[in-house]
């Protein structure tokens, strides 16, 4: 049986990966700090799916957080078959001279240190069975970087070098590991880089149609559902409206 641990479960990307893994029936791990919204969201899945899963509070950032929330599993959500790196962030939107430190702090934390951790403490279970899938969902800032973003698109370009090395030193293991790497997708990331700007961060996707959090994890379904000896490796997608970081076509409203 599927057993799949997502970070960042509680809302946009991480909250579709588990509504469309509760919907194959498998047993869905919910990690992230909002803790109450991760109950509800047990609750949702469970009336609506009659899954088994279980929402547990993690900070990726925080090592004994990590800990605790892999070591305290019940007995049956600790084979783990799948990995579903979801959470990250982008904080603000500044040049290198003038960029919050702290920002950098918190980027350089969630979207690098906290996959490695939670990668560190899952892992070893999987090699020791010879079987399981790693998903980190990354970005199309990691392969296109731009002004304003540079610490951001660091990390995710960091998230890309994490994956393809993994996946070198994972040869022979039957483990798979891929990237799933978004170009715009209108969910809760704007309005967290934006610090609670919910004008500026509608702005990001006026005039054109961007992915929705649905669209990546369709990609992430996809991605581990293909047959064992097909491992895919980098998934990139982006709007129709989007070529690269950059380039972006928008509709006169």
């Amino acid at each position: 049986m599927e057993t799949v641990f997502i970070t960042g479960a509680s809302s946009g990307f991480g909250l579709a990966i588990a509504r469309r893994f509760a919907m194959r029936g498998a047993r869905v791990i919910l990690a992230a700090r909002r803790f109450e919204k991760l109950q509800a969201l047990a609750s949702e899945l469970n009336e609506e799916f009659c899954n088994e899963n279980y929402p547990v509070a993690l900070d990726v950032r925080d090592r004994k957080s990590v800990e605790r929330a892999v070591t305290s599993l019940p007995e049956e959500f600790r084979r783990i078959t799948h990995l579903i790196n979801n959470a990250g962030l982008a904080a603000g939107r500044d040049s290198v001279a003038s960029v919050n430190l702290d920002d950098v702090d918190l980027m350089v934390d969630t979207n690098l240190k906290g996959l490695l951790y939670v990668t560190r403490k899952i892992l070893p279970g999987m090699v020791e069975r010879g079987a399981g899938h790693i998903v980190n969902i990354g970005s199309i800032a990691g392969h296109d970087p731009y002004g304003g973003g540079a610490t951001y698109c660091a990390t995710k370009a960091g998230v890309r070098m994490i994956t393809t090395a993994l996946r070198e030193e994972l040869l022979g293991t039957g483990i798979r590991v891929t990237s799933v790497d978004p170009g715009l997708a209108e969910t809760e990331f704007s309005v967290v880089r934006f610090k609670g700007d919910t004008a500026r961060a509608k702005g990001v996707y006026q005039g054109l149609e961007p992915l929705s959090a649905d669209d990546i994890a369709e990609a992430v379904i996809w991605s581990i559902s293909q047959p064992e000896h097909v491992n895919v490796q980098e998934i990139l997608l982006a709007a129709t409206a989007q070529v690269g970081s950059k380039l972006v076509h928008r509709k006169e409203s």
